[in-house]
């Protein structure tokens, strides 16, 4: 107990020390590489800027987090974040930068989290470099500029890491229920993907703390206990509401939170089993893919300059994408396929693998000469719960079936400490000369700049071979130069170490800033000189600068000369030859415009106006736009409906909800597959005047044929001259050349 003591004093004395000028620097490229520009990025996450516009709207909205401004359907997350980005556009007024910035706040607050975290156990210069390290690993600004939840996520369970910390040090039993309840906090932000941490969080606690067996399964399964009633609480408030007074729950098949965290938020992650059940029922692997489409659909279009990105985004017509573990190298979304080697594949080591050859030779020399039966020291135990973190986690990414690229952000933290605190512990054993521990440091540099020449090797068409040459050339001469030089002790050894790590954080600084320089994208956010296409990956060399997106698709009320040929596509479709595209690229692609003005009825003031300048990128994909035309006819035919007009899914209907502020029904939630709808229930909402018109496009139906089928053939055709552009401004966007529909039911 005196030693706890001395620890909580010792902690309480160095917090009145002067603030470390060191970190200041690492602080301002974090707030840097978080911050600058998001001003310039006007829709961010379309899907999810809208559902903060409808939560604005009303409290019954902000609570079930609704993704239309009528309460139809919500978002496919839970609500938490969605709350602090609504209070955020509330404070801040409605813009996509004002939605972004608590997620880039969230990102600087992890730097400084980290560095705490380390300092204490591993020194100073510990904290620096693992700050230093997460600030510059690429996968965690390009999240952090935009509004998906993983930046705001992972600070969370730093925080809770802290709590957890400070309750071994202290020995209080509350500072443990806090880190658990913690947990539950982060699993109202995504869910099951909080829980990923929990290893590290059980075995810490039973290594670290110092009291008998039986309290600390007590106090672990009081814990345990808090932090599951914490995670279900919203759940079990939703699920025990009615459904007729609530919305549906996005992505969910049977209208449940509990049934969206287990299923397509938690176990199908990790089968890539994505199936619809119903009358929209389809194979696995198929709806899986379908899934793909409707998302990576929405990304092509993004840019921060467009004379910047025209070079960058070239992708490959004719270039097939097939769900993981499929014939395609690159995997789905560029995730590579399943099996030990993935973090080291295309697409997933550019976004974080840049320090793992280092890192696992950190942990080689932070575990040397540890006994299973202890005692441990305090950093062996802080080593094993950062150890307890990256392992399971890295074991999800290595076999899962369906993720995006920005979730690897979760494996940033262990990544961060472990180069931060073996890099003292491996310079350390160097200086010291102790055994075959000193050649750790030289091995760990010559590896890490092998790996990192393999990962910059696809992009040398787009950064050229001196950087590739560079690093390769510095790493070998630094580790041999220190090899050689293991018996001498001088200030040369010191620089020669410092500037090994200067080369070895080179390429994941310059990577970082990618999402800056070429331009991020907001609907699937990576890393690298192809950023911007929201894909990842290296850039292919077969371009077609008149069409952009997916097989041409169209926004709703636009017109093309290929568009019959293209045939459209069902969000959550497939393309005609049932493969995947990515996107082409096209000169014009940063200039999409969006009609101004401000709704009726919007709270808040409305950045989403016609204004639009080359300086002003669409990241949030090719679904923010609005046919304004198109908007006309509804606006000025609407005689009293509820919904300006009902579509297939969210795509569609997320820019009308940005631009207008009014309800729009997405009829099948956020792919079109959700089995919200049923013909009668259709029936009831005509008569009662609530929906009158419907855009539909030439797609697959999803989990919704029946009800399409419907429409159409009770319906009457909208001739497309009344509603249909064919501005230039219009030609490229999300759901394909449709058909406007009236149905009056008496």
């Amino acid at each position: 107990m005196k030693h706890m003591n001395s620890e909580v004093k010792e902690e309480r004395t160095s917090n009145k020390k002067r603030i470390d000028l060191f970190l200041v620097p690492i602080v301002l490229i974090a707030a840097f590489l978080n911050l600058f520009k998001i001003w310039t990025d006007e829709y961010a996450n379309a899907y999810y800027t809208a559902a903060v516009k409808s939560m604005l709207q009303s409290f019954h909205n902000f609570f079930y987090a609704s993704f239309d401004p009528g309460g139809y359907v919500t978002i496919d997350k839970p609500p938490v974040v969605f709350w602090i980005q609504t209070i955020s556009a509330k404070i801040f007024g409605f813009y996509g930068w004002s939605v972004i910035l608590p997620q880039a706040l969230a990102g600087i607050g992890s730097v400084l989290l980290l560095y705490v975290l380390v300092k204490r156990t591993f020194g100073v210069w510990a904290g620096r470099f693992a700050a230093l390290a997460m600030a510059l690993t690429p996968i965690v600004p390009a999240v952090s500029r935009t509004n998906n939840i993983d930046s705001m996520l992972v600070f969370t369970l730093l925080v809770a890491t802290w709590m957890l910390f400070r309750a071994v040090r202290t020995a209080k039993f509350g500072w443990v229920l806090a880190a658990f309840a913690m947990i539950g906090v982060a699993f109202n932000m995504k869910m099951l993907q909080a829980y990923m941490v929990l290893p590290a969080f059980y075995v810490f606690y039973v290594v670290a703390t110092k009291i008998t067996w039986k309290k600390k399964i007590a106090f672990l399964t009081t814990a345990t206990a808090l932090m599951l009633a914490v995670s279900v609480s919203w759940a079990v408030v939703v699920d025990s509401t009615s459904a007729d007074k609530r919305p549906y729950m996005g992505s969910s098949q049977t209208n449940s939170v509990l049934e969206l965290a287990f299923g397509y938020n938690g176990i199908n992650r990790l089968t890539g089993n994505t199936s619809v059940t119903g009358s929209g029922h389809k194979q696995p692997a198929q709806t899986e893919q379908q899934t793909a489409s409707s998302e990576t659909k929405q990304t092509s279009n993004s840019s921060a300059d467009s004379s910047q990105s025209s070079n960058q985004r070239k992708s490959s017509s004719s270039q097939k994408m097939q769900a993981p573990g499929g014939g395609n190298q690159n995997g789905m979304f560029n995730t590579g396929n399943p099996g030990p080697f993935r973090l080291f594949q295309k697409g997933l080591s550019d976004q974080i693998s840049w320090l793992l050859p280092f890192v696992i030779f950190s942990i080689v020399g932070l575990f040397a000469g540890v006994k299973f039966k202890g005692p441990y020291t305090t950093k062996q135990k802080e080593s094993l719960f950062w150890l307890a973190w990256l392992l399971p986690v890295a074991v999800f990414f290595s076999i899962a079936g369906f993720f995006h690229q920005y979730y690897l952000i979760m494996l940033a933290p262990p990544i961060a400490a472990f180069a931060g605190a073996g890099a003292v512990a491996l310079w350390s054993m160097y200086k010291q000369h102790n055994g075959w521990k000193s050649w750790l440091l030289p091995g760990g540099i010559l590896t890490t700049a092998a790996l990192q020449v393999y990962i910059m090797s696809p992009y040398v068409s787009s950064i050229g071979v001196a950087p590739i040459a560079g690093v390769g050339a510095l790493g070998v001469i630094l580790a041999l130069v220190l090899a050689v030089r293991k018996q001498r002790k001088n200030s040369l050894t010191n620089y020669l170490g410092a500037a090994a790590m200067v080369v070895l954080l080179a390429m994941p600084a310059y990577w970082a800033m990618t999402p800056i320089i070429y331009g991020g994208n907001s609907m699937l956010p990576s890393a690298g000189p192809d950023s911007s296409s929201g894909m990842g990956g290296p850039p292919s060399t077969a371009t077609n600068s008149k069409q952009s997106g997916f097989n041409g698709m169209q926004p709703p009320g636009s017109s093309s000369g290929n568009s019959s040929s293209n045939g459209g596509q069902m969000p959550g479709g497939s393309s005609n030859n049932g493969q995947m595209q990515p996107p082409s690229s096209s000169s014009n692609s940063g200039q999409m415009q969006m009609p101004g003005g401000s709704s009726n009825n919007s709270q808040m003031p409305n950045s989403f106006s016609s204004k639009s300048s080359s300086s002003k990128r669409k990241s949030g994909g090719m679904n923010a736009e609005v046919n304004q035309k198109l908007l006309n006819y509804l606006t000025k035919n609407n005689t009293g409906e509820k919904y300006l007009f009902a579509t297939t899914d969210s795509t569609s209907a997320a820019p009308y909800i940005i631009k207008t502020g009014k309800p729009v029904m997405a009829m099948g939630g956020f792919s079109g597959s959700d089995p919200i709808l049923t013909v009668s229930k259709l029936k009831a909402m005509i008569k009662k005047g609530e929906v009158k018109y419907f855009y539909l496009s030439g797609m697959g139906k999803g989990g919704q044929s029946d009800v399409i089928t419907w429409i159409k053939d009770n319906s009457k055709e909208i001739p497309s001259s009344k509603w249909q552009s064919t501005s230039s401004s219009a030609q490229q966007g999300p759901s394909g050349n449709g058909t406007l529909y009236e149905i009056t039911l008496k």
